[in-house]
């Protein structure tokens, strides 16, 4: 868990340094969606959790509309990058 964690954080970085830009927040929520959606395969009636989930993904949404406004060029390289939009 860590080390994908610091893959995710390098592979988004824009500096050496960074480590909370939007980038690097959105694919870490990425990741956490994930793995909420392979826990929800297994346990489809645990409601807390999607509260959780729910919450991550607005979020990752908010954290994307904001990098579209922002920074749009940054934004698409995301996109592409997490397989998020096609």
């Amino acid at each position: 868990m860590k080390q994908k964690k610091k893959d995710i954080i390098k592979s988004l970085a824009i500096n050496d340094k960074d480590v909370g830009s939007a980038e690097i927040q959105i694919g870490l929520l990425s990741q956490k969606i994930q793995k909420l959606a392979e826990h929800f395969k297994k346990f489809k009636k645990d409601k807390h959790s999607t509260i959780g989930l729910n919450k991550s993904v607005n979020r990752r949404k908010r954290l994307l509309n904001y990098l579209k406004k922002n920074n749009s060029e940054s934004y698409n390289k995301v996109i592409k990058q997490l397989n998020l939009r096609k």
